[in-house]
């Protein structure tokens, strides 16, 4: 099955955060069919990530993740782009380096691993199952994929998900007076947040807070009893101070639910490669017991999640031309 081939055929399978088995038990199959040890490790009764090995000792890993955001949309492609979901993010990027890691076992190369994880998209639930992993000791790099337009990533910010809730108390709208909003409370909490200065970082970048959803209130006509909103916020420093001004900005006006967070991460720069820092999470700060981290993809994270997502199939080429040299420089270093 060629480089294409694999791609669109992972793609073909519908594999939604939380519902990865099918592709699980593909890639299973697909791998054992090439001749290489693979275990399945249970995250949940219905996850299992993907290990597979040629050896007893493997020193370069290749890592990423099966699930994909919502909805499915099935592969398309032309001549020059593969569409759909995960073509970039990241199914794309796991026929790269299962490509790329056939072309180093030719060559002789058989201290290689591959590790694929569940739930990247939520809460890394995958990743985090993985790092227990005893074959994690055994790991010397670990070169993750995400949609890094090819690029070496030398560092990606940190994630702080939380939400946010507010109680008043309710009463006829008519009669504003004998009652509390927890909605005009909450509005006046995240205006307090839009406005605040959170520290930045000179390598990572600006601490940016996105209100991703809010809800509330009961109708029209009645003053709300309960509203809340939950908060992403993309980390360049460690998630300790930004809790604190949050908490003290949030006061007795309502309270936090922390949902996850990861810290930011600095990356191992390569010679001879194009580099940059990504505003993105991904689950390598899960997999800490998993060696040196590496970040590098096929694709542009400006069409992952998107209904256009596609990926350039001279890009998935040249993703398997990286990751072979970049895991033979590891090699030799």
């Amino acid at each position: 099955m060629n480089l294409f081939e694999l791609t669109k055929s992972l793609m073909s399978i519908p594999s939604t955060s939380g519902e990865e088995e099918s592709v699980g038990f593909w890639l299973r199959d697909h791998l054992r069919s090439l001749g290489w040890n693979v275990e399945l490790q249970p995250v949940s009764d219905s996850q299992n990530n993907v290990i597979a090995t040629l050896n007893d000792t493997p020193r370069v890993w290749f890592s990423t993740h099966m699930d994909t955001v919502p909805p499915f949309i099935p592969p398309t492609e032309d001549d020059e782009k593969i569409y759909g979901r995960g073509s970039c993010d990241a199914k794309g990027i796991i026929a790269a380096q299962i490509t790329a890691a056939e072309q180093l076992r030719r060559e002789g190369v058989t201290d290689i691993g591959l590790l694929y994880t569940v739930e990247e998209e939520r809460a890394s639930t995958g990743a985090k199952a993985a790092n227990l992993h005893p074959l994690a000791a055994k790991c010397q790099y670990m070169i993750n994929g995400e949609p890094t337009d090819n690029d070496l990533a030398i560092g990606s910010k940190g994630t702080f998900r939380l939400i946010i809730r507010t109680t008043g108390k309710a009463a006829h709208s008519a009669y504003p007076e004998q009652g509390e909003s927890a909605i005009e409370k909450l509005i006046d909490i995240l205006n307090d947040i839009r406005a605040a200065e959170f520290p930045n970082d000179p390598f990572f970048g600006e601490t940016t807070v996105n209100i991703g959803t809010i809800s509330g209130g009961l109708a029209l006509n009645v003053i709300p009893p309960a509203a809340e909103a939950a908060l992403a916020i993309r980390l360049t420093t460690k998630r300790e101070p930004i809790e604190e001004m949050l908490r003290e900005i949030v006061g007795n006006r309502g309270e936090i639910e922390v949902l996850s967070h990861s810290e930011p991460v600095k990356m191992l720069p390569v010679e001879g490669f194009d580099q940059k820092v990504v505003r993105f999470t991904t689950d390598i700060p899960h997999l800490p017991n998993w060696g040196t981290p590496l970040l590098l993809g096929p694709g542009s994270i400006l069409v992952a999640h998107t209904k256009d997502e596609f990926v350039l199939k001279a890009d998935l080429k040249k993703a398997v031309e990286l990751y072979i040299g970049l895991a033979k420089e590891l090699r030799a270093g």
